[in-house]
């Protein structure tokens, strides 16, 4: 419950603070389960809520979007996190089997979804700064601009890293897609 942490804040402020969590829980965990393991992630994501109950009154929406302010937040409990422990894993999004969901749409000609380390495979040759390009965007759902001011970056300089991604990916799933197609093609005329 926020009330031993809100101390003397107002009801309105309470009400305030618990939406703000209910809409932006999520995403932050999820952008999280992306480079943490899940107890790991949990953590952080607890950490990420406190210090925004502690530094509301400092939130300035001219200056950015709400998540775009929280997910700030969440990152540099993370680079913290890093720092701390001095290691650094790959990609898991074994909290959050969800992720997968909205990594593969039913427009995709996959025959089946990906399973949790297939998706760690998937995303093992990008490098860090392209796995969080990744994670903030279809993890935490941030658009392309929002993004950019979390990052320090031109907005068409995450267009472009998010666009070589993808399309690097694309480009490794048709060459893991070729040897299988072969096999198929020499069944047929066995």
């Amino acid at each position: 419950m926020l009330t031993p942490v809100l101390g003397r804040r107002s009801a309105a402020g309470e009400n305030e603070l618990r939406r703000v969590f209910t809409e932006h829980a999520r995403a932050v965990y999820a952008f999280l389960a992306y480079s943490v393991d899940p107890p790991t992630a949990e953590d952080l994501t607890s950490a990420t809520f406190e210090r925004v109950v502690r530094a509301w009154h400092r939130f300035d929406p001219a200056h950015s979007g709400e998540r775009t302010w929280i997910l700030a937040i969440a990152r540099n409990l993370l680079t913290d996190h890093y720092r701390a422990t001095r290691r650094k894993e790959t990609v898991s999004a074994d909290a959050h089997p969800g992720l997968l969901d909205r990594l593969v749409s039913d427009e995709e000609p996959l025959d089946r979804r990906l399973s949790i380390e297939e998706l760690k495979l998937w995303l093992a040759p990008l490098s860090d700064r392209e796995r969080e390009i990744v994670a903030l965007r279809y993890g935490a759902d941030l658009e392309g601009v929002e993004i950019a001011r979390l990052l320090d970056l031109t907005p068409g300089n995450v267009h472009q890293i998010l666009s070589r991604s993808l399309r690097r990916l694309r480009e490794l799933a048709t060459a893991r897609e070729a040897p299988d197609q072969q096999r198929v093609t020499r069944r047929r005329t066995d």
